[in-house]
């Protein structure tokens, strides 16, 4: 059983962080750590080729200035290896643009499974797994709140409002699980001295053989033009029971066309 898992190195949260002035985009040139979604599906990997009594763990991630903190942390947790891609021309990547190079890297592993965030941290997009899936030609399970392997099969209880549905699909496939799946384990001092000699395959997107034209700010043909706080939220209005309280709700309710 080989799962490739994609994970995120980002800003620390813990840090508000800063805003490039020329592209209005999150300023990513400081340490990045591992996007704490991406650890559940670290931890998922590495029980499923446990369970599997064979395979391994291999990562795939998408970074600037060849960062690799994030994913030393990831190895430490017991991923046996990891590729790194990055590349200037990758600025400004969209959704679309971030799943065609993560595709790419993917297919070199030809894995049983692929393993994803539902979201990450910083973007919220939320459409990258899916993406991804297309662009391969794999089946995709959304939602995970629990996975097993077998017989060729990848089997999925999928977390919905109701509770959850069974789903079951066909090997090779790629799952994006939520955040509670496991429990991620954390690294060990011995897991920690390890990682720093593990490998991390550094490519750009020649070495994918992904056109530059077709990510970054010309694949994603978009420009941030302004960014602005949001509005601080006002002041309610407090509404003294005489006797007539719920007539001044209703009357609110009015107003707002609720009711």
């Amino acid at each position: 059983m080989n799962v490739v898992v994609c994970v995120k190195q980002i800003p620390d949260p813990a840090d508000p962080g800063a805003l490039d002035p020329e592209t209005k985009t999150l300023k990513r040139d400081v340490k990045l750590i591992l996007d704490e979604s991406d650890a559940y599906g670290v931890e998922m990997a590495l029980q499923l080729v446990e369970t599997a009594g064979g395979g391994e763990v291999t990562l795939v991630s998408m970074a600037p200035n060849n960062e690799t903190n994030g994913l030393r942390t990831a190895l430490a947790m017991g991923a046996a290896s990891a590729t790194l891609v990055s590349d200037p021309a990758l600025q400004g990547s969209d959704a679309l643009g971030t799943s065609k190079v993560l595709a790419a890297a993917i297919a070199r592993s030809n894995p049983d499974l692929v393993l994803t965030a539902t979201e990450s941290s910083d973007g919220y997009t939320g459409t990258v797994p899916e993406q991804i899936a297309g662009l391969m030609g794999l089946p995709s399970i959304t939602f995970a709140k629990s996975i097993a392997t077998s017989d060729g099969k990848v089997t999925v209880q999928r977390q919905t409002e109701a509770g959850y549905d069974d789903v079951e699909c066909a090997l090779p496939a790629l799952v994006s699980v939520t955040a509670g799946v496991v429990e991620p384990r954390y690294p060990s001092f011995k897991g920690i001295m390890a990682a720093k000699s593990k490998p991390v395959d550094e490519v750009t997107c020649a070495d994918l053989g992904v056109d530059p034209g077709s990510v970054g700010w010309a694949g994603g043909g978009q420009e941030i033009i302004a960014v602005e706080a949001a509005e601080e939220r006002q002041a309610g209005e407090i509404i003294e029971d005489e006797g007539d309280a719920h007539m001044k709700i209703v009357s609110f309710l009015e107003e707002l066309k609720v009711v």
